[in-house]
């Protein structure tokens, strides 16, 4: 009882003190100390949930309390403890909701995770085994398919490192995850690339596949090419060019 005098006099004072002065942030500061047992029981009932710290679980429920605190009115006629406790559980829930998904999924799917646990912890007692989709589904009042759905979204709560080790038999060490991910192989498109072109080449003439050849398979400059077949070094250049706008131009046209 005189915790609530106390508190009925600061919720005044802050109704009658400045908002920013040192006096009003006293009083206000005060009230949040005052209540911060409220926070220390609404993050007791999340402490097994995730892998938050306390230590956060109680940061973050502080806010919720401040919030309260600055809109509570007393003209109102209700408890403070009854009008904050919502928004100090509200604000935990938006944490975890907010921050302890790996994955994003729809909050509706977030808030039938919860559900879908206790469903399955009650029909493991009774059933003595791990529970089916479709009884999960009947106990829910869910369709099987919804029901599948928010496990599949369960999945995305949490994620492992890619550089955890996945252990077997053979192997005591183990191996990261990240060696059993496949990746694209450059040389792949340029096997492609290859026996796309190869059909296209066959199709020039001798000159042309002559230049082709001493250009990007003996590699020679455009001069060592014009010494060779007797022409300039510009001449080179612009049948180079012609060509591989003509294979380029067959080639996108293959696709």
């Amino acid at each position: 009882m005189d915790a609530r005098e106390v508190g009925r006099h600061f919720f005044e004072r802050l109704t009658q003190l400045e908002e920013g002065t040192h006096e009003f942030q006293y009083a206000r500061n005060v009230l949040i100390e005052m209540n911060l047992s409220l926070v220390r029981y609404a993050a007791s009932r999340f402490k097994h949930r995730g892998h938050e710290e306390m230590e956060d679980i109680i940061q973050v429920g502080t806010i919720g309390l401040i919030k309260a605190i600055d809109r509570f009115e007393l003209a109102r006629g209700v408890e403070f403890t009854s009008f904050a406790v919502p928004y100090i559980t509200g604000e935990i829930k938006r944490f975890f909701r907010d921050t302890t998904w790996a994955v994003h999924v729809p909050r509706r799917l977030q808030e039938a995770r919860v559900e879908l646990a206790r469903a399955a912890e009650e029909l493991s007692t009774r059933l003595g085994r791990s529970p089916s989709t479709q009884e999960l589904a009947e106990l829910m009042q869910l369709e099987p398919a919804e029901v599948a759905e928010v496990q599949k979204a369960v999945n995305g709560y949490s994620a492992v490192s890619l550089d955890a080790a996945a252990m077997n038999e053979d192997d005591e060490t183990g191996t990261a995850l990240a060696d059993f991910i496949g990746f694209d192989e450059e040389r792949f498109e340029l096997v492609e690339n290859f026996h796309a072109l190869a059909p296209l080449i066959a199709e020039l003439d001798e000159r042309d596949r002559t230049i082709m050849h001493l250009r990007y398979v003996e590699e020679r400059t455009q001069q060592e090419i014009g010494d060779e077949l007797g022409c300039s070094q510009m001449h080179v250049s612009r049948l180079i060019s012609r060509v591989l706008k003509k294979l380029r131009a067959e080639l996108l046209a293959t696709e």
